[in-house]
């Protein structure tokens, strides 16, 4: 991955996270605009401005692609280097929530909760 697009990117905002995301299937603009509103409950709302700026760049950025128009809508997709920016985003995200919990309950109990979620304490007799 570039060192250009790594610094661009990474940590992501918020739009560019939901994007990707979205765009692991084929999606046009407003159907972005409609899951992320789903997903969030209502929390975040995409403006079009936002949504369609976002958009042009991460294409530039070779992060999504146009696939097709249709109904006048164009038709994107994540590229295989907007998946390696997403999975580096999320592991990111992945690890401030990791932190977060050790802060607030320390980090035996926290490894301790990984453990159990996973089977691992329970299997083990630890649970």
């Amino acid at each position: 991955m570039d060192a250009h697009i790594k610094k661009v990117y990474v940590p992501m905002t918020e739009t560019g996270f939901y994007i990707l995301l979205c765009l692991q299937e084929e999606m046009h603009g407003y159907s972005i605009v409609q899951k992320v509103e789903t997903m969030t409950e209502g929390a975040i709302r995409l403006s079009p401005g936002t949504m369609y700026g976002s958009l042009s760049k991460m294409e530039k950025d070779g992060l999504i692609s146009f696939i097709r128009e249709e109904e006048k809508r164009k038709i994107y997709k994540i590229t295989e280097l907007g998946r390696e920016v997403l999975e580096l985003e999320m592991f990111r995200i992945e690890r401030l929530h990791r932190n977060l919990q050790e802060y607030k309950y320390g980090k035996c109990e926290v490894e301790s909760s990984i453990l159990y979620d996973t089977g691992i304490c329970a299997g083990a007799g630890l649970a």
